[in-house]
């Protein structure tokens, strides 16, 4: 059975050009936005006192993003904030005017019209888009790769866009959405990954995924815990972990907590960077087999990439069944935990920590990365069961098991 593979970072430091991106006052921004809807609620931080006990470390708390918008996961923040910061660019006001009461008046009507977003998804960023075009007034393009379950196309199509699963992989979808954008009157594409000539709306993407961090470090600050010591984050392109590991560092710029980035194995494209450690990004091609359907993506956000390359502690590369792990320890807690209903892509911090706590094949990286009885650790579970037939799977029936010793 494939092992967990994991890189310390050795990579030289840039110059950080990009961690302005995460700091505290855009994320205030981007909060107040998401604020303003009367959906909004800060998602529940589930402490896992009985489970970190067990591990022995400290504290573990994990954030339950299952519970935003009733939306089954986070993306949503992200595309819904590109696309105010969109909208605000294109009437010449400022995105602190874009409320969601303006956003669904007729005087935004007046003012600005109406756009067709186009996206490329494994299905919550998709999904995120077509509800926050649905709620705004506005149309949504989303296509989804090869492979892609029918429950998230569904949920996505309910939303009243026009969605697509094509036969090619991730990355393909993402040209083929950036093409149609560009060739549709009133197109806009609104993608989590950046690259040469579109870093814009990327960057307002993961300004939006910093409303989750921004509420986990409160939530750990009303507990008692003023900063942990420990960030565990998941990576596809790697603009949940740049965003993530960019507001933490703007905020405890002195003394941030030690960050561990974690990819699915068939798509450990910033593993791979690591390991090749002279700071230039490495891409994954092909299918990209994984349940981490989330984090099948093979070409990095450079923006992310700059932010992570210079922060974070490891790379971890991760098979299924650590991601499986996590789903089960997480859906059948230890006594006084609460439940977190947790997907493959929201599950694998919990598998990777749980393991490398127990498996003393991981010690040299338990150590390396300063894991002990002193130790609050913050993972974010960044999805609900959005594919429920394999959740099952992975939950009842123990699909994808853990090695054994």
């Amino acid at each position: 059975m494939e092992p967990i593979k994991w890189i310390a970072n050795t990579m030289e430091r840039s110059d950080d050009a990009h961690l302005g991106i995460m700091s505290l006052g855009n994320v205030r921004e981007a909060r107040a936005f998401h604020q303003s809807f009367p959906q909004y609620s800060v998602t529940p931080l589930a402490r896992l006192d009985a489970l970190a006990s067990d591990l022995g470390i400290a504290g573990l708390a994990v954030k339950d993003e299952s519970f935003r918008f009733g939306l089954n996961a986070f993306k949503v923040l992200g595309g819904s904030f590109a696309m105010a910061n969109y909208i605000a660019g294109k009437i010449g006001r400022p995105v602190g005017e874009m409320t969601y009461d303006y956003l669904t008046s007729e005087e935004l009507a007046r003012d600005f019209g109406q756009a067709t977003f186009f996206t490329a998804t494994d299905g919550n960023h998709g999904r995120g888009v077509a509800w926050a075009a649905n709620k705004l007034g506005q149309k949504a393009v989303v296509h989804m790769p090869k492979g892609s379950v029918k429950s998230r196309f569904d949920n996505i199509a309910k939303e009243g866009a026009e969605v697509t699963i094509e036969k090619v992989n991730y990355d393909e979808c993402v040209r083929m959405a950036a093409a149609e954008a560009e060739a549709c009157e009133n197109g806009v594409i609104v993608q989590d990954t950046a690259w040469e000539g579109y870093e814009e709306i990327p960057s307002w993407i993961m300004e939006g995924y910093g409303t989750m961090a921004s509420e986990a470090a409160e939530q750990l600050a009303q507990a008692g815990i003023e900063r942990p010591s420990h960030v565990f984050v998941q990576a596809g392109v790697g603009s949940l972990a740049g965003a993530v590991v960019g507001y933490f560092v703007n905020r405890f710029p002195d003394n941030p907590p030690t960050f561990v980035v974690m990819e699915a194995s068939e798509a450990a494209c910033l593993y791979r960077g690591a390991v090749a450690g002279d700071g230039e990004p490495r891409i994954v091609e092909g299918d990209m087999p994984t349940i981490m359907a989330g984090l099948a993506c093979g070409e990095p956000n450079t923006i992310s990439w700059d932010i992570l390359r210079n922060h974070v502690s490891v790379f971890v590369s991760c098979p299924d069944w650590v991601a499986a792990r996590g789903m089960r320890v997480l859906g059948a807690p230890l006594a006084g935990d609460p439940r977190v209903i947790s997907g493959e892509s929201g599950a694998v911090g919990t598998g990777l920590i749980t393991t490398i706590m127990t498996d003393d094949t991981y010690a040299e990286l338990r150590d390396l990365i300063g894991l002990d009885e002193n130790s609050s650790v913050l993972l974010f579970s960044t999805e609900g069961d959005t594919d429920p037939e394999n959740y099952r799977k992975v939950v009842w029936d123990g699909a994808y098991p853990a090695p054994t010793a």
